[in-house]
């Protein structure tokens, strides 16, 4: 049973020493009763408070880091619905490389996925892993792939074998990688458990239902080993909806922790129209790690937007620094566009304002990440709050050009922007972004 905060802290040593980064105990307690803490924060936790709410302090999914130090960050979730707090650590994507593919196929695949980068909202997008999928029936050719794959990517690996031999022997060959091993059943665990130990690897588990799967990672924990990932047997997108949903649910509401780790999931159709719904509900419906069957940028792009969008915290908004941007290479006789430090709204407006051919500056008040007509609606994007700012920036000491273009969805501003900043002209630009080219060449370009 869950125990409140005021519980807790009758636990705590009560002497509000702030080293674990909280102003008192009780703050404390509440953040561990809430799932947003760990007690090990606290130096002088006693054996009893250790033995009582050590367990209790757990996220009810449980956290896994990947790769050589533990950067790729798996599980640590406290919520059904991202509404309700935010999700943490996002779904990894994983793409598969085959131990029967042709050499050349694998070398550009494997290169392919090492320099592939998205960049979005100022966030680079890479591919989190790679599968290494042994078909062949040759572990030879099996260990020689993931030793390749690890060794090009620096990633790390999913690696995916029916042989519990030759997983054991891939394990040793990328010790250190921090990678996972696909995956070990009822028949197969206690060997697979041994190498992943030994050789600091996670360790996904399958049984044919939630039964089996619940009796096995029961057993692993109770064996002392506890970097699992759960691998459902499931058959259509609609199960593998459902059993997300039941798994998650259980955990997070019924405190079962033998089902309280990440997934691994398989996207095996290369299909897109079959590939991409089924990749988009596994990002959609808590998955830990998603392996797609093929290098696709095109699937990839899509995956990875809507997963920043899921996992971006609802209550703070992806915003970027308050400043003067320079775009392109402007010169003190260039224009000022003003727009807003939500950083979507600021990588759209400064892209238009490449793409038409000048030269600007940005300025960017800040508006607590809101987009325009909402930090408009809110106050925090008026004209007395953008004069403010650019006095500020001393904008006047950077620029010569005395003009302001604003969006045009608040053109109601250019009347007090111009009174705050007596000498400057604004400008009402169009309402959308997607205008700004030909708005720029009708009322700059055309003058020069």
């Amino acid at each position: 049973m869950a125990l409140s905060g005021l519980q807790i802290q009758k636990l705590l040593p009560k002497t509000n020493c702030k080293e674990c980064g909280s102003n008192t105990c009780l703050a404390f307690a509440m953040k561990l009763a809430a799932k947003q803490a760990d007690l090990s924060l606290c130096p002088y936790a006693s054996d009893e408070a250790k033995r009582v709410l050590g367990a209790a302090s757990e996220p009810p999914v449980k956290a896994i880091g990947l790769g050589p130090q533990a950067a790729l960050k798996l599980g640590e979730e406290t919520v059904l619905y991202r509404h309700e707090k935010t999700f943490v650590h996002q779904t990894a994507l994983a793409v598969s490389v085959r131990d029967t593919d042709p050499p050349a196929v694998t070398e550009q695949t494997l290169r392919q996925i090492r320099d592939y980068v998205l960049e979005r909202v100022g966030e680079r997008l890479l591919v989190d892993m790679v599968c290494v999928h042994g078909t062949a029936g040759n572990a030879d050719a099996f260990v020689a792939l993931a030793k390749q794959a690890w060794e090009v990517t620096q990633r790390p690996l999913v690696l995916r074998n029916a042989d519990a031999a030759a997983l054991v022997r891939a394990a040793a060959a990328v010790k250190g990688s921090g990678s996972v091993l696909a995956a070990a059943t009822a028949e197969t665990q206690a060997v697979l458990v041994a190498a992943a130990q030994a050789h600091g690897h996670a360790l996904a588990v399958s049984a044919p239902d939630l039964n089996g799967l619940v009796q096995l990672t029961a057993q692993i924990k109770q064996a002392g080993f506890n970097e699992l990932l759960l691998q459902f047997d499931t058959h259509s997108p609609a199960e593998r909806f459902q059993t997300n949903a039941i798994a998650r649910r259980a955990a997070l509401k019924d405190g079962c922790k033998a089902l309280g780790y990440p997934s691994l999931a398989f996207v095996d159709s290369t299909d897109p129209l079959a590939a991409t719904p089924a990749a988009v509900t596994e990002i959609a419906k808590y998955g830990g790690i998603c392996v797609l069957p093929v290098f696709d940028p095109a699937l990839l792009s899509v995956l990875m937007t809507l997963r920043l969008n899921l996992y971006t915290d609802p209550q703070k908004p992806i915003q970027v620094e308050p400043k003067l941007y320079a775009v392109g290479e402007p010169t003190p006789d260039s224009p000022v566009f003003v727009t807003t430090n939500f950083s979507l709204t600021y990588f759209i407006v400064s892209g238009e304002i490449e793409n038409s051919g000048i030269s600007a500056w940005l300025l960017v008040p800040e508006c607590e990440g809101m987009s325009v007509l909402t930090a408009w609606a809110a106050g925090k994007f008026s004209g007395a709050s953008i004069a403010k700012f650019a006095k500020q920036i001393d904008l006047e000491g950077q620029v010569r050009r005395r003009t302001l273009v604003i969006p045009g969805y608040v053109a109601q501003i250019s009347g007090d922007l111009e009174e705050c900043l007596p000498g400057w002209e604004v400008l009402v630009g169009p309402p959308e972004a997607g205008d700004l080219e030909s708005f720029v060449k009708a009322r700059f370009m055309a003058r020069a």
